[in-house]
């Protein structure tokens, strides 16, 4: 079976990412394959636009597939340090590409599925949709350029999704800015007919820009407890981590106690880094340079041990319960952090 499907219909381009078993997570060959239709298309006139989705019924993507990396970097396949370099082309590509890029964002949207998506030109996600950057989960960091939509989400709504790596819904995704409209799955036919004479429309037209979103209720407490400190360099946004999480466990709103458990979970050094890359996402002008700085940090990170443990407890063992090479953020020293960020 084609792990991706391409075709058109009158003017549009279709892309169907298509490992429906595996929420169809993202292969280094649908990534290839991806990337050569996007630049074929690009220049072929006959295209004007082109929409994303993905085959079955439970999500457009749920990343990477993360237990075949784990895999190539146990066994020393040299092709497994090509992975990133090569996602994170193809997100550029979608970022920058001249064409309008319509992505269907139903069901589960997360890590690689975000940056396959978010970064086009008109993000539509149903009530279905659960998104998320849930990689401090399994000891990486938020990649593939999200940090730019985090790092300009509404107040500190972002650093909280980027540090604990948890879901929030379609309509949450279009107040952090992951998507342009909150839409009804019916209007999938009635779209892609109107693609197909060219007839691109605008987010107002086709949903709703402004919907209710369950986060924006919790506001009040991740504004004070994720609030930055004005800290730029390791040892300072270290420090900030630990006063983030402080700030937490001492807060009346149970919800924010709850997350104080939750970010005890992770693993300690991602939670920084993932910290370092929102903070640093917001003063970054695009998506490509927040991408070109993720290229810089992922390497490091994921031939590191809480990489292959956090992606066995998870994914392979299924045990959910990692052994951190470092157990609290109170040993995260500021060397380990420079190590990974510079």
């Amino acid at each position: 079976m084609e792990e991706l499907l391409t075709w058109t219909e009158g003017r549009l381009g279709r892309l169907r990412l298509n490992r429906p078993r595996a929420i169809n997570s993202l292969t280094r060959a649908m990534i290839d394959r991806m990337d050569a239709t996007l630049t074929a298309w690009e220049t072929d006139a006959e295209v004007v636009a082109v929409l994303l989705d993905g085959a079955g019924e439970r999500g457009l993507c749920s990343g990477a597939d993360v237990r075949a990396l784990r895999e190539g970097f146990l066994s020393g396949d040299p092709a497994a340090a090509e992975f990133l370099p090569t996602e994170f082309a193809l997100n550029a590509r979608v970022a920058t590409y001249p064409k309008p890029y319509v992505a269907w964002m139903d069901g589960v949207v997360m890590g690689g599925g975000l940056g396959v998506s978010t970064h086009g030109s008109l993000r539509l996600a149903t009530p279905r949709a659960t998104m998320a950057m849930p990689e401090t989960i399994i000891g990486f960091f938020p990649d593939v350029g999200v940090t730019y939509q985090l790092g300009h989400a509404p107040g500190e709504l972002g650093t909280h999704l980027a540090l604990t790596g948890l879901a929030v819904t379609g309509a949450d995704a279009v107040h952090l800015g992951l998507a342009d409209a909150l839409v009804d799955p019916a209007v999938l036919d009635d779209l892609c007919s109107g693609l197909r004479q060219g007839a691109v429309p605008s987010p107002a037209e086709i949903g709703d820009t402004a919907p209710d979103a369950p986060l924006v209720a919790e506001r009040g407490w991740i504004d004070e407890c994720y609030a930055a400190t004005g800290a730029s360099d390791a040892t300072g946004l270290l420090d900030e981590a630990r006063l983030i999480l402080r700030r937490l466990r001492a807060h009346p709103s149970d919800a924010a106690r709850e997350t104080a458990a939750v970010l005890e979970q992770r693993s300690p050094l991602s939670v920084v880094v993932a910290l370092v890359a929102v903070r640093q996402a917001r003063t970054m002008s695009d998506v490509p340079e927040v991408l070109a700085r993720d290229g810089r940090i992922g390497p490091p990170l994921i031939v590191g041990p809480d990489f292959i443990e956090g992606v066995r407890a998870q994914l392979v063992d299924k045990d959910r319960s990692p052994v951190w090479s470092l157990a609290s953020l109170d040993e995260v020293t500021p060397a380990h952090v420079s190590a990974i960020v510079g």
